[in-house]
C-alpha cells in the first residue's frame, strides 16, 4: 500500500488532547484527541457499511495516551477510553485534517439530531 502524503512529523500535544501532523508538503494539522477517536476509522466506530457507522458521544476530554506505528504506511492511537483498534493510514490523517471544519460539524449535527452530548454521562 503506498501513500500519496507522507508524514514528516507526527507530535503528542503536552495534555494528550491534541495530534500535531505535518506532511511532505509542507501542511499541518493540528487534530483534536476528541476529533481523533470520534472520526476512528475502526469497525467499531465506522462499522462495516456506511448504514453501520456509529456516533461516538461522551468524549470531549479524551486523551491520546498512545501512538504507535503501523509498519511504514500508517499509525494506531490509543486513548484513555481504551479504545486502540483504529490504523489511521496517512492518506485518512491528511483528509481528516483537510476537512477537518466540515466533518466536525457534520458530527456536531449528528450529536444534536441524536440528543447525545459531547460530555460523557455521568
Amino acid at each position: 500500500m503506498t501513500s500519496e502524503r507522507w508524514p514528516t512529523e507526527l507530535r503528542l500535544g503536552k495534555n494528550k488532547r491534541s495530534l500535531r501532523v505535518t506532511f511532505d508538503d509542507g501542511t499541518t494539522f493540528d487534530l483534536s484527541a476528541e476529533y481523533l477517536r470520534v472520526s476512528s476509522p475502526s469497525a467499531e466506530v465506522q462499522g462495516h457499511s456506511p448504514a453501520e457507522r456509529k456516533t461516538v458521544p461522551g468524549k470531549r476530554n479524551v486523551e491520546i495516551i498512545g501512538v504507535e506505528p503501523v509498519g511504514n504506511y500508517a499509525v494506531k492511537l490509543v486513548f484513555d477510553d481504551m479504545h486502540d483498534t483504529g490504523i489511521y493510514g496517512w492518506d485518512y490523517l491528511y483528509r481528516l485534517g483537510a476537512e477537518q471544519g466540515e466533518k466536525w460539524q457534520a458530527y456536531l449535527d449528528e450529536l444534536a439530531a441524536k440528543g447525545l452530548s459531547r460530555d460523557k454521562v455521568r
